[in-house]
């Protein structure tokens, strides 16, 4: 039986993205954006000003054909706890913007407090963070469709993935209400999570047993991007073909791809 000091311990939430699983199909960025009131343009075609917290990349091996092979990367947050807790954005935010959170693992964003200094964005090697440069403009009658529990951003701040964590405060609530000590694996989930048709994208409590993610991550064909940058990210990917690793892991010309051990 679940212990009230349960709602007590520290959680890591992170996610398992099999990219043997994901089609590239871009379910899990329109998922994203529709779920956090993420703010478009009405030009769209210059995408280094675009605002996607999740981003699928294509990436190839850059073999002639019949060598080709192509693989679709999803892209959230990291959600980096580095050394205890010292993500290389929350290091750097002069405003206290940014912060970890010590019971749930994930690197939250207070807008309010952004005055749009953007060390973050520089601190950040995965790009996951992203600037607003104009107020959002949203057409008639689509503002109805807005998430009420998610804020819209304004222009000069820097926004990013949450892990949709207005979610574990709802799924919380829930659980207290329902005198549960525990929330369910099936109680929080992201977005992306739920859209994902391949089902490529497993969120869960890395550290409690009974999440489909405590096992996933122990996979042998397990990595996290940049591993050897020491950021410590909650997103683990999986999968077989080893291009795709040594290109993940950014090696160095002289070194061997598996030289570096994954801390699980």
């Amino acid at each position: 039986m679940k212990k009230a000091e349960d709602h007590m311990k520290p959680k890591r939430y992170g996610m398992v993205i099999d990219l043997d699983k994901c089609t590239g199909c871009g379910a899990c960025m329109v998922a994203c954006s529709a779920e956090n009131n993420v703010p478009f343009k009405k030009d769209e075609s210059q995408k280094l000003l675009s605002i996607t917290w999740m981003r699928v990349f294509k990436l190839s091996n850059k073999e002639k054909y019949p060598n080709t092979d192509i693989c679709y990367l999803p892209r959230p947050c990291m959600h980096c706890e580095g050394h205890a807790g010292h993500s290389p954005c929350v290091s750097v935010c002069p405003a206290t913007v940014t912060d970890y959170s010590n019971e749930t693992g994930i690197v939250s964003q207070i807008y309010t407090r952004c005055f749009g200094c953007r060390y973050c964005m520089g601190a950040c090697p995965y790009h996951a963070r992203y600037f607003n440069w104009w107020d959002p403009v949203w057409p008639k009658g689509m503002e109805k469709m807005l998430n009420p529990d998610v804020s819209v951003r304004m222009r000069g701040v820097v926004e990013k993935c949450s892990f949709c964590y207005h979610r574990y405060q709802r799924a919380k609530d829930r659980a207290y209400l329902d005198g549960e000590h525990e929330i369910e694996e099936a109680a929080y989930q992201t977005a992306c999570t739920q859209a994902c048709p391949a089902r490529a994208i497993t969120f869960g409590d890395l550290e409690n047993p009974e999440h489909k993610v405590h096992e996933l991550k122990k996979d042998p064909n397990a990595f996290r991007l940049l591993e050897r940058l020491g950021t410590n990210p909650k997103v683990y990917y999986v999968l077989t073909r080893e291009w795709v690793r040594k290109s993940g892991d950014n090696y160095l010309k002289h070194e061997e791809p598996g030289h570096i051990a994954t801390k699980h």
